[in-house]
Parts: C-alpha cells; structure tokens; sequence
C-alpha cells in the first residue's frame, strides 16, 4: 500500500466515480469525490455485475453487501424472437465461480450505486459541486466549482460521464454520436409476471432490427427489462424521456407472446437514446486523467459499462499503490497503457454485437446460431473469458517512456 498520502480529486459520483473513490483511499490516497447532483440517484434499470468486476467489489470488502442486494442468474440464455428457440444455454450460477473465481450477479443499479456511496468513510462523498474550471498548475491541479468551491489536490479524476466536462476541459468540446439504436426500460413487479412460470436466469431475445432482455433483480422482487430497437434518428433534446407502453408493444408485433406479456405487465417506461464515442488516442494529460464513461461510453451489449469502470478504479488505484507517489504523469500514462487497449476491445465487441443481435432471418443469421450452439459466440463463456477472467490489479504493463 502506498504511503504517499496522495490527495485525489475524483469528479462525479457514479458507479464509476464512487468505485475509484474507495479503490484509491484503499491504496492510501486521501480523496474526495465531487458529484454535481444535490442527491444521488439513478434510473430505474438493471445492471450485471459480473465476474471481472465483483473480484474487485470483494476486494474492497464488499462481498457481503452485494450477495445481499444482488440476483445470481443460474443460466445466460441466447433465443429466438419468433418461437423462443434457446440458441444457447450457458450455466452461470457456480460456473463462474469455477471458471473465474467470482460470481455473476444482476443489480438495480441504485442499489448498487448506494452500496458504493454507504461505503465511503463519511465527508468524503460532496454532492451539489458542479465543475466550471481546472488548472493543472504542473504541482497541483486547482478545480472550481459552481457554488464557489475551489480545491486543490495531487491529481484530479474525470468520472463525469459521457458529457464530462474534464473531457473537454482536456481535449476540447464534441458530440457523442447515436448509435442508430433507442432503448425502452421497464422494472416489473415479479408477481405480475409470475404466470410466466420465468427462471432466474438472464435472457436476450434476438431478432431483425431489435432485441429484448430481461432478468430478476432485487431479491427477485422486480423483473427488469430493457427492449433496444434500431431508429434512424434521435431528435428529442434529451437522450431520456417516458416512453409509451403501446409504442413498445407495436416494436414487438409477432415476437414471442413471453416478450409481449413482460412489456404488457409494466405501469411505466422510459426511452434512451444509446450514445457512444470512438475510442481516444488518450486520456491524460499531466496530473488529469478520466475514467469510465468519460473516455470510453460504450453500447450495453456485452453489459460492460460499468464493469469497465470499476476495472479503470481498480487498474488506477493498483498503479498508485506500488508507486513511491512523485511522477503522477507517469502513473497516468502507465494507466492508460494498461486499460485504453482493453476497454477499446469491449467497446468494438459491444458494437459488433448490436449487429449480431439484429440479423433479419437469413444465412448470416444461420451462421451465428451455429456459432452460439458450439459455444464461439455470444454470452458462452469460454468466448468471453477474457473479459470474465480478467484482473484489472495484476499483470501492469510498464508505461512508454515520455
């Protein structure tokens, strides 16, 4: 552990924020968290936990809360739209603990937000701390903030989301891109569903243009889901707003009556818009750097997002512990070096699954069922190894030479 008594400032309180916040003061930083909402909150929707990420969860002593708030799925199913064909059934409930050491788990993600948050050590966590400006002063980086806070620390994290502003502060101002897909969410109380006779199991229904999934989260008291739907355009200022019960419905026309009768049992939706961005050349730049959705915003299809977040936490927080706390550039660089190839790997995973999961009725369609039924495809785990096994604390790669 380091010794240095580094200050870090982490900007926004997000998964991804809050999980640096604990990694670093785990590592021996002293850090606090700046979030501009005046309470932390997050939407109504599920989340995976998996494996790569809840080694890292356990390893900042919170196994014990997250096997209370979490769902583990016995099985990942992979179907087809029209019938309900299982395209691939894959075990998941000790068979992550087998192959990878550590469970999978499905989350509401305000629940798993508040686990991060009731975590910290108390005055470390301040909300209402909107950033207007930063200054790397080459020894110190200076943040504002708009209710008038100016702080000072060693080093200054952006995990301000895929608008953040430290992003632009950095690099300059640009747009995300849309992605061609909208998304509908829904949590279902499980006894609306229960005629349904559905497993605990975690399953995506694929089909042309769109696909659907939906898993227990809460101790099994909600049914989350979330139907992704290929659109042309994005019009609406906001990227999230109430959905129409009956507009999803119509999305679904001729898919399975067990999709139909999911979207059926929920009183309200909301709809996004699914943004991301290309992969940065970098992330740092001197004593700042960014994390999680700030530098890689990626498509929800291999259900990543915030497990790529947690791995920067712990990746980050790793790199300081074995450091003697001097050359911050340096440990940013060795940073990036480590996790800007891999989150870019899922990030192009994520996009050619959105392809994967839409193939109208075909030969290419054909040819990804047979991939899915030898196990080289989709959710089979020994395809995704690489993502479930991996531990973002070991194996650092040395940084280039500046």
């Amino acid at each position: 552990m380091s010794s240095t008594h580094m200050s870090v400032a982490v900007i926004g309180g997000g998964i991804g924020g809050l999980a640096a916040g604990l990694a670093l003061l785990q590592a021996g930083c002293d850090v606090h968290i700046y979030e501009q909402v005046h309470e932390l909150h997050e939407v109504g929707a599920g989340i995976a936990v998996s494996p790569n990420s809840t080694r890292i969860l356990h390893k900042l002593g919170l196994a014990d809360a997250l096997a209370k708030l979490g769902v583990r799925p016995k099985e990942w199913l992979q179907r087809r739209w029209d019938d309900g064909k299982v395209l691939l059934r894959e075990p998941l409930f000790e068979a992550a603990i087998t192959s990878f050491g550590f469970p999978h788990y499905q989350c509401h993600r305000a629940d798993l937000l508040r686990m991060l948050a009731d975590a910290l050590p108390p005055g470390r966590l301040h909300t209402g701390h909107r950033l207007t400006r930063l200054v790397d002063r080459g020894d110190r980086v200076e943040a504002e903030f708009a209710n008038g806070t100016r702080v000072s620390a060693d080093m200054l994290v952006g995990a301000d989301g895929i608008h953040s502003t430290v992003r632009t502060a950095l690099f300059g101002p640009d747009q995300p891109r849309f992605t061609g897909c909208i998304a509908y969410r829904g949590l279902v109380p499980s006894e609306r569903v229960r005629h349904l006779g559905l497993e605990v199991t975690m399953e995506v229904w694929m089909g042309p243009g769109r696909h659907f999934v939906h898993y227990f989260v809460q101790n099994e008291r909600l049914h989350n889901f979330v139907c992704v739907i290929e659109q042309d355009t994005w019009k609406s200022e906001s990227w999230t707003e109430p959905g129409k019960v009956a507009d999803a419905l119509l999305a679904y026309e001729g898919w399975h009556p067990q999709v139909r009768s999911i979207i059926e049992a929920v009183d309200q939706t909301f709809i996004w818009a699914l943004f991301d961005r290309a992969p940065l050349p970098r992330w740092s730049v001197g004593r700042v750097t960014l994390l999680g959705d700030a530098c890689h915003p990626m498509l929800p299809f291999v259900a990543q997002g915030s497990a790529q977040a947690i791995e920067d936490a712990a990746c980050l927080a790793a790199i300081v512990a074995r450091s003697d706390g001097k050359d911050i550039p340096q440990i940013l660089r060795l940073y990036e070096t480590n996790r800007l190839p891999r989150t870019a790997r899922v990030q192009a995973l994520a996009t050619k699954n959105k392809q994967q999961f839409h193939l109208p009725d075909g030969p290419a369609q054909q040819e990804r069922d047979a991939q899915l039924a030898n196990g080289t495809a989709g959710f089979a785990l020994n395809a995704i190894s690489w993502i479930y096994g991996h531990d973002a604390t070991q194996d650092v790669a040395p940084a280039p030479v500046a």
